[in-house]
């Protein structure tokens, strides 16, 4: 098998279910996005961090992974296979892993801005692609209808990558950038 198909050289490509739809459709927008941060995480976990940390980031990839299939699936044609369902206990992984990364940080007295370290400043890329996902899949949401849990996931992500950077940053000695308003 070839690894170009040549299918969507008119700027359409398939679902799971064989509907064809322009390469913009809202799925196909939020599956991208969810592809991009999958991408980018992947990008962090090459870093140096922690055996643990990236443990729970390569967990987050396959879930990424399985709810992309999830998105690229016409379940009006076909029906989700099990590997396209984010397990119920998603969720509470990700609180878990917030609360334990959050308890050992300093308390938050101002906006952060991103930056402060390398590590922290790629998982702030990472939770602000994780808040466009989610802005995608509400406009998807719009027209096809998405389970809640998958739209609670990408609001506690973003909300990981966010303790994450904190972490990463504290962790390397560096400073936290606090904004400053120019009153």
């Amino acid at each position: 098998m070839k690894l170009y198909t040549k299918t969507g050289d008119g700027g359409q490509t398939g679902l799971i279910g064989g509907t064809r739809v322009a390469k913009n459709d809202l799925r196909i927008e939020a599956y991208g996005t969810v592809d991009e941060l999958n991408s980018f995480i992947g990008l962090l976990t090459t870093y140096e961090v922690s055996i643990e940390v990236v443990a729970f980031l390569r967990s987050i990839q396959h879930n990424l992974f399985t709810i992309g299939s999830y998105l690229a699936t016409d379940t009006t044609k076909i029906e989700l296979r099990r590997e396209s369902i984010l397990k119920p206990d998603s969720i509470d992984q990700i609180e878990q892993e917030i609360d334990r990364i959050d308890a050992n940080l300093p308390e938050l007295s101002s906006f952060i801005l991103p930056g402060g370290s390398q590590t922290g400043a790629l998982a702030h890329v990472c939770r602000t692609i994780s808040r466009r996902a989610e802005r995608r899949l509400f406009d998807m949401n719009d027209v096809y209808l998405i389970e809640i849990q998958i739209l609670i996931y990408f609001n506690r992500l973003s909300d990981y990558f966010f303790a994450l950077s904190r972490y990463f940053t504290y962790n390397s000695g560096a400073e936290e950038i606090c904004w400053k308003s120019h009153d």
